[in-house]
């Protein structure tokens, strides 16, 4: 009794402890972003925010007034979730202000006078091609682009770019031009009954105008490049505001309103709907059918010639039959005999299963829409919420596979595990941290964020990693099927096809296969700065992931034992996990082709953060591919006679 009530206070301080993490940048109630809608009267004030500034040349996202753009009297930070903190954005208000279905023409924001360092600032970020993102009413500024193949359909970018590089007609010379003007779209759909409005839609043009007026400036000054009371509009036909020293520079916009049919609850479609042809869906399905036939077809002979062994092994009646056996039963004595470095497979194998646990429940979650886009940083702080959870089922499996190997410092293993992993990743993260640091980035994770960091490892991960552990060892293991001999058998000469190497590479091609076409989806999304949302088919190649690496781990163990070498606990372990050695190929060919990064510490970062990802995958197909050997053993040496 007292231990159960021990075990509950436990829980409830974790889930206590979890719950002041999630809210340790918010208020005192609870909401989702993009959950709740907010209606609007006419006239209401809409209050634009604006985020990070980022590029896909760089990766190094920075806070929108690290450039001197036109700010409020004071500027106020936004509450941001750990997930937001660790994606680099920096939530801020800003000096757009707008009033709901009240058009607005010339809006003058403020007038800046650059200088040399000002301009050298402005002039690197149009060289990166970074993009201005904001914010209103939790919907993300988007620049609607027509498809040069289809004029009816439009592509949205996320953002607009600082400015642009160009030449001045007969001019050989490259100039920096600023996007100084905004034209803004808000669309919002009306409720005929109540006359309320929602917005569903934001939109922006950006334009680069050399303004001039006439006089002296004072706050009463009018332009002449844009007024409203001349019902003059910027067109983009004027002049372009060059960026140099001394160069006067003012800012602009304008706001636009426009009704729409679409429903509030469908407003994030034609965001999530960016730049997806259907083609690319018909390969994902092709793939995915390829894949399904070939674990079809694998599964079918595996039981096959299994079946057929079982057989005729049960037939086996004289003594002089029975020394004839060969194959996979004849080394019934060695096949669970413990491998070398047992502590360090139980490590890896509970390490696997945290991560399963947490990849699986993040995705039904976001299947069933609780980790959509609108909700930002959600997808993270959830990932990293889970995993912290899921140390008890690490805990558990490591210790429980530990004790089959009869070792008895459980303790040892459980500290093992819940720090291995983490301590490599932390590490990794920590040095890419420092050299985003270096370069002042917002991406640079606070001393703040890295603390609640290193408490959801230490202050619930780890004791959560030992009490599975504790459960682990002290719950009594199955008899293996078959007894061990004290004596190892001798190990045949191997034929080349059969090597552990070639074996182990060759066992990765196929899993790798399953996912690499949505690979390339994912890659988009994080590298490309691109919505990832298909969720549901996600969790339907990630099952068939699980499937492939069953299914190639099995047959190769097969082999492996018909060969008489009864060493599979590693390269089980191995052969599903090699695929992560293609899944980082692929990373690096990606780099290559689909990126336009130049900067040193740009590449250093995507591929440090690939390596991590990689050694992530390793460590999830490995888990599946041992436990699928684990369980076909475990089957096959007790379906048969043992005498």
């Amino acid at each position: 009794m007292a231990r159960v009530l021990l075990a509950r206070n436990f829980f409830l301080w974790i889930c206590l402890c979890l719950l002041l993490l999630v809210h340790v940048h918010v208020g005192t109630c609870f909401y989702l972003p993009g959950v709740a809608p907010e209606d609007f009267h006419k006239g209401d004030l809409l209050r634009v925010k604006v985020n990070k500034l980022s590029s896909t040349k760089t990766q190094l996202p920075y806070s929108y007034y690290s450039l001197p753009y036109c700010h409020p009297d004071h500027i106020v930070d936004s509450a941001e979730n750990l997930g937001e903190v660790l994606r680099g954005d920096r939530i801020e208000n800003s000096p757009y202000v707008f009033k709901m279905r009240e058009p607005q023409m010339c809006n003058i924001v403020c007038r800046l006078t650059l200088d040399e360092k000002t301009a050298k600032e402005f002039k690197e970020k149009i060289d990166d091609e970074y993009r201005v993102n904001m914010i209103l009413d939790n919907l993300p500024l988007v620049v609607p682009l027509r498809r040069p193949d289809q004029e009816s359909s439009l592509v949205y970018l996320h953002g607009f770019l600082v400015g642009l590089k160009g030449q001045y007609a007969g001019n050989k010379d490259e100039k920096h031009f600023i996007h100084n003007h905004l034209t803004f779209v808000v669309k919002y759909h009306r409720d005929p009954v109540t006359e309320m409005s929602r917005i569903v839609g934001f939109e922006v043009k950006p334009f680069s105008v050399k303004h001039e007026y006439e006089g002296e400036w004072d706050n009463s000054t009018r332009l002449t490049t844009c007024d409203p009371h001349a019902k003059k509009i910027v067109s983009g036909s004027e002049p372009p505001q060059e960026v140099e020293d001394k160069k006067e520079i003012i800012f602009t916009y304008d706001v636009e309103f426009q009704e729409s049919n679409v429903k509030w609850a469908s407003r994030w479609d034609s965001y999530l709907l960016m730049a997806d042809d259907q083609i690319h869906w018909f390969s994902i399905i092709n793939s995915l059918m390829i894949v399904l036939f070939l674990s079809g077809m694998v599964a079918m002979i595996m039981l096959r010639t299994l079946y057929r062994d079982i057989s005729k092994y049960n037939q086996l009646e004289t003594q002089e039959e029975a020394q004839e056996e060969s194959g996979w039963k004849l080394v019934h004595g060695d096949v669970f005999r413990p491998p070398s470095h047992s502590d360090l497979l139980c490590v890896y194998v509970g390490t696997g299963v945290q991560f399963l646990g947490m990849i699986l429940v993040t995705m039904i979650f976001a299947a069933l829409g609780f980790l959509s886009p609108s909700n930002r940083g959600g997808l993270m702080t959830a990932m990293l919420l889970l995993w912290v959870l899921m140390g008890l089922c690490g805990g558990y499996s490591s210790v429980r596979l530990y004790k089959m190997f009869k070792g008895t410092e459980w303790k040892r293993i459980a500290l093992r595990t819940a720090f291995t992993f983490p301590a490599i990743a932390f590490a990794i993260f920590f040095v890419l941290n420092a050299l985003i640091w270096g370069q002042r980035s917002s991406g640079a994770v606070p001393f703040g964020t890295m603390f609640a960091l290193v408490f959801l490892w230490f202050g619930i991960s780890v004791p959560l990693v030992f009490l599975g552990g504790h459960f682990g060892y002290k719950k009594p293991l199955a008899e293996d099927p078959v007894k061990t001999n004290k004596i190892a058998r001798q190990i045949p000469e191997q034929p080349w096809y059969m090597n552990s190497v070639f074996s182990i590479l060759i066992g990765g091609i196929l899993p790798f296969g399953a996912v690499f076409i949505e690979l390339f989806f994912i890659l988009t999304s994080i590298w490309l700065h691109q919505f990832y949302y298909i969720f549901g088919f996600l969790f339907i190649v990630f099952l068939i992931l699980i499937v492939t690496c069953a299914e190639i781990t099995i047959v190769l163990c097969y082999f492996q034992l018909c060969s008489e070498d009864y060493l599979w606990w590693w390269r089980s372990y191995l052969t599903s996990g090699s695929s992560a050695l293609y899944l980082f190929l692929y990373a690096t060919f990606y780099f290559f082709t689909k990126l336009d990064i130049t900067k040193p510490i740009s590449g250093v970062l995507y591929f440090g953060y690939m390596l991590l990802l990689s050694y992530g995958f390793f460590v999830v197909t490995g888990t599946i591919g041992f436990y699928s050997c684990f369980w076909f053993i475990r089957l096959i040496y007790s379906s048969v006679k043992i005498d």
